[in-house]
């Protein structure tokens, strides 16, 4: 993400590593929309915690009031779980006050958090003004982001907390959700219903980001909200498809036939990369971002998308596609330029490939003054069979803010007026400070759009925006027609999409079954690259069921009988 937008930045893919994700786009933009998907939730029976009551009445005592924020009013409303858009220029003399009254009391918190790159040292400009403004002493503790989960076990196995803990999803695996939930404090008597509107910023986040924060039945964590419609786009060349002619398709077939049309082996010139992600949303199959997402409830019995007919038809499709020498030799030989597209998506090698939607500002905005012809734009998902498509939706937070159980109730309520400055909305003082620090000093204004100075790539990196986030938001005022292209698509694609039988839930498998789906990934690729045949998936899948993967369904059905459903 360059420093001249807000952005929503989920992860690369379902698969891409979030270590690379945050550290490539420090954080900032994340922030503002949140955006990382869980590989695991929290919440199981194992480490002795209760498993995820965050449905049913026992939710309902628990959550926040929701009150809408009027402060600010998007050029583009949120809508079928899109984020909201602005894509005016900013005016700094214009910017919105959202807490008007300084509700810190001037104690001290310390927090641990990961960084990505090198910390900046305390003290600094930044910290100091986010400071004055909360009227808060916050001690930042930054830590290696990259070897964050060492960190973090030893520091939840000792005695010596500190006052916050900011835990990533990806995080959240062995001993980590039972610490969760022995760690860290009860928050709900201090934000659980109308409680919340003393923090005007807090009652603002969506219902369901406060659902994802529940651990172990009570509401611990502050969220980082995201939108729940799938972040995997099929972008596309449009300036190329304009020129010659080319029909975006409308179906499994006319992707195939549009393929074919475009392929030049001699020219250097194929289709795609691999479409495997894309594959998954066209033919229906339950999302794989996280393992109590793929479980659902199809005709009174609880299915895993492995077992599905459709995640089978999907890796066919892709498949074929690759057996018609249709997809880049770069993404069968498994090349950097898969995972990095741009160079050779600039170059026209290929001209469709599926990736993280912060990729449509991000490409566009690389190639704004050096190649101003250059189009990137997103597919409209479809169904394989030329129909409506059939999406799954991903879970709406992934990142949580912790509060030590031993804090006293001066210290939360501290923490409290942090995270109400940080989870402000884009278009007021708080938001900007929060996310580009002092102007002059860490920005500047260029025709509207707020730039990072070299002091601001410093200092202005993965520290507050850690605390807690407004809802889902995607700001380019100098790209207004990708931000709307941006949320339109989320508006559209939102349409189609539901919510699976344990979305919004936290919740943790038992640790017996947590090697159970090791070699699916690497087995759709060998298919996929024809390495493996359809048969051996078919195998691998008999194979699950008897080695664990009934008595996980008996495991899930018994969590789902005991606290219903989140999905609406």
């Amino acid at each position: 993400m360059t420093p001249n937008a807000a952005s929503s930045a989920p992860p690369a893919s379902p698969v891409t590593s979030r270590r690379s994700f945050l550290a490539a786009t420090a954080v900032a933009g994340a922030a503002v929309a949140g955006g990382v998907p869980l590989l695991t939730a929290c919440g199981g029976t194992d480490g002795g915690s209760r498993d995820g009551t965050t449905s049913g009445k026992d939710a309902e005592k628990i959550l926040p009031a929701f009150v809408a924020g009027t402060v600010v009013t998007p050029d583009i409303p949120s809508k079928n779980g899109s984020a909201a858009g602005f894509t005016a220029e900013l005016d700094l003399a214009g910017l919105k006050t959202s807490v008007p009254k300084k509700l810190g009391k001037g104690g001290r918190v310390t927090v641990m958090s990961p960084f990505w790159g090198s910390p900046p040292k305390g003290g600094n400009a930044y910290y100091t003004a986010m400071n004055d403004l909360i009227g808060v002493d916050v001690v930042w503790q930054n830590q290696d982001g990259n070897t964050y989960d060492q960190k973090l076990g030893a520091v939840l196995a000792s005695s010596d907390v500190p006052d916050v803990v900011v835990v990533p999803g990806w995080n959240m695996t062995g001993k980590i959700p039972s610490a969760i939930i022995s760690k860290f404090a009860d928050l709900g008597p201090y934000l659980s219903g109308d409680a919340v509107k003393e923090y005007p910023n807090l009652a603002a986040i969506p219902t369901d980001a406060w659902r994802r924060s529940i651990f172990g039945g009570k509401l611990r964590g502050l969220p980082m909200p995201s939108s729940y419609v799938t972040n995997i786009v099929p972008f596309y060349r449009k300036d190329v498809f304009d020129e010659e002619g080319y029909e975006v398709p409308d179906s499994a077939d006319a992707f195939f036939a549009l393929a074919k049309e475009i392929t030049n082996a001699r020219a250097k010139r194929w289709a795609c990369l691999d479409m495997k992600w894309t594959a998954w949303n066209m033919f229906g199959v339950l999302s794989g971002d996280e393992k109590s997402l793929g479980w659902n409830v199809v005709d009174g019995k609880l299915i895993n998308r492995v077992e599905t007919q459709e995640y089978l038809e999907a890796i066919e499709w892709t498949r074929k596609l690759f057996a018609a020498d249709l997809v880049h030799p770069d993404a069968k030989l498994g090349k950097s330029s898969a995972t990095d597209p741009a160079p050779k998506f600039v170059a026209g090698e290929f001209l469709i490939y599926n990736q993280d939607i912060s990729q449509w500002y991000g490409q566009a905005a690389a190639q704004a003054t050096q190649n101003p012809d250059f189009r990137i734009w997103g597919m409209d998902l479809f169904g394989h069979d030329g129909g409506d498509p059939t999406l799954w939706a991903k879970n709406p937070a992934g990142i949580f803010a912790f509060v030590n159980r031993k804090a006293s109730e001066s210290v939360v309520r501290d923490v409290l007026a942090v995270a109400n400055v940080t989870a402000a909305p884009y278009g007021t003082k708080e938001f900007m400070l929060t996310n580009y620090g002092v102007e002059g000093t860490h920005y500047t204004l260029e025709d509207g759009v707020p730039v990072k100075t070299d002091q601001g790539n410093i200092d202005v990196l993965n520290a507050y925006v850690m605390i807690a986030s407004p809802a889902a938001t995607l700001a380019h005022p100098d790209l207004p027609e990708v931000a709307r292209g941006q949320v339109e698509w989320q508006q559209r694609m939102g349409a189609f999409t539901k919510k699976s039988s344990f979305y919004g839930m936290q919740i943790t498998e038992p640790a017996r079954y947590t090697n159970l789906y090791n070699d699916f990934e690497q087995l759709e690729d060998d298919i996929i690259r024809g390495r493996k045949k359809i048969g051996d998936m078919q195998q691998a899948v008999s194979d699950w069921r008897s080695k664990g993967g009934d008595k996980l369904r008996d495991w899930y059905q018994k969590l789902l009988d005991d606290n219903g459903t989140a999905a609406s």
